[in-house]
This record gives C-alpha cells, sequence and structure tokens, in this order.
C-alpha cells in the first residue's frame, strides 16, 4: 500500500513518511502513526499523518503485518 488513500491509515500503525524538509532528496522517516490530519480520503502526495514521536509527513509506504 502506497499511503495515498486515508482508509489504508490507522493510528498504531508502522509506516515510511516524508518530511517537509526531506521532499526534495526523498529521505524516509519510519515510525508509528499517532494521528491522520489529512481530512479527506485520498491525496496524491500521500496522506499527511503524525508520528508518535511528533515529526508530521507525507506517507510512502505502510508496513504489512509481517515487514
Amino acid at each position: 500500500m502506497n499511503g495515498k488513500t486515508r482508509k489504508d491509515i490507522q493510528p498504531g500503525i508502522k509506516v515510511d513518511i516524508v518530511l517537509k524538509q526531506d521532499q526534495r532528496t526523498g529521505k524516509r522517516t519510519t515510525g508509528i502513526v499517532k494521528d491522520i490530519l489529512t481530512n479527506s480520503s485520498s491525496h496524491p502526495h500521500g496522506i499527511k499523518v503524525r508520528l508518535q514521536d511528533g515529526q508530521v509527513g507525507r506517507v510512502q509506504h505502510i508496513y504489512s503485518a509481517g515487514e
């Protein structure tokens, strides 16, 4: 799953996000979702979330249970 649809994302799941300052390089940060910040059902650049450590970015990858 690529993180562009809101229904795929739940608080507590592990994801890779791109922070605002890393958008040019595409550097990813891994963490656990605390809050979903995007209100629309989908977004072309990824759903915006806040991780448990407070970092905010757009979801690029959603880890499955085995990852």
